[in-house]
């Protein structure tokens, strides 16, 4: 299997909370204390601010200072949260020289090995809407907040001792729609209420899905569809879902394996081996759209076995 958007992702995402410890540091600003009179013990709490280096995960709320010790050409912080939450990012202090070709950029999603999540036709945003330019804003300082649980910021910073600090907080999002998940099993469902869009579930590892429940506006088959057999033409429909696989982030370059467009009561199941594996469901407006699923990683026995420069091998579908 090629690994390596895999392992790429991967530096990202494997032991986030260990890893925040090792590019990072921690200062604390203010503290206070005072007594807790239920229980008598002096209790305290300090302001406190992570300092991050240039390329970074951050999967907590907090203050993260950015602080140059060199030129930094081509740096980025990948932001996280659980599925069912958006994230509100915002600069201050920041000390950049825009003129000198400084810059920092706020993204709405993620952007991997020049693949966009979510893709362009998953995304209710037009692309230039997505990023947020803090050289280009009128505002001394810039705010943005994600459609979905991911978002990133890009910046390149030349003179030494510039800084900047970004407050991230996250938001309860009561429709999530376009997830990347932290972890390689779970379970989830999407519900798409009388809106016309698209929603994924991306899962960055080879997993087997069981579609637990799906309910869609039209009814027109029993039956899993994969794509080696015959495509049921449910992208006709305008209510679907489709299962996904391959070796980037983007939807729309992905290898559909298999669509539905009926609804389901019953357990059906597919192990799908490739680098990202995904549950999308396409809604047209009309009705109330509904999928629930549950995932788990393959085991090392149930993976396909590799061969070069063949997409449709290494996502194989049982």
């Amino acid at each position: 299997m090629s690994l390596a958007l895999r392992a790429q992702l991967l530096l990202f995402l494997i032991s986030l909370s260990s890893r925040m410890g090792l590019s990072r540091y921690i200062e604390v600003r203010s503290r206070f204390c005072f007594v807790n009179p239920f229980t008598v013990m002096v209790m305290c709490v300090c302001v406190c601010v992570w300092f991050v280096g240039c390329l970074d995960m951050l999967a907590t709320d907090g203050f993260f200072t950015f602080v140059a010790s060199r030129p930094q050409l081509a740096c980025a912080s990948f932001i996280i949260a659980e599925p069912s939450e958006v994230i509100s990012l915002e600069l201050s202090d920041v000390s950049i020289d825009c003129s000198a070709g400084d810059f920092i950029k706020m993204f709405d999603g993620w952007v991997l090995k020049g693949e966009k999540f979510p893709s362009s036709r998953d995304h209710q945003l037009p692309l230039h809407q997505r990023y947020t330019d803090y050289c280009s804003s009128p505002a001394p300082g810039s705010t943005s907040r994600s459609s979905q649980n991911v978002a990133m910021i890009f910046f390149r910073i030349q003179s030494p001792d510039s800084r900047f600090t970004l407050a991230v907080k996250k938001l309860h999002n009561p429709f999530p729609c376009n997830i990347m998940s932290q972890s390689p099993e779970g379970s989830f469902t999407m519900v798409i209420p009388h809106q016309r869009r698209n929603c994924s579930f991306s899962i960055i590892y080879p997993v087997e899905i069981r579609l637990t429940e799906l309910s869609l506006g039209q009814a027109k088959s029993n039956e899993l569809s994969p794509q080696r057999q015959v495509w049921s033409g449910c992208s006709g429909s305008g209510d679907y879902v489709e299962l996904l696989g391959g070796n980037g982030v983007d939807t729309s370059k992905m290898f559909p394996v298999a669509d539905l467009c009926f609804s389901l009561s019953g357990l059906a199941q597919m192990k799908i081996g490739c680098d990202n594996s995904v549950v999308r469901l396409v809604s047209s407006g009309n009705y109330i759209n509904r999928v629930s699923f549950q995932y788990r990683l393959l085991e090392h026995n149930e993976l396909p076995k590799t061969r070069e420069n063949s997409l449709d091998n290494f996502c194989s579908v049982e």
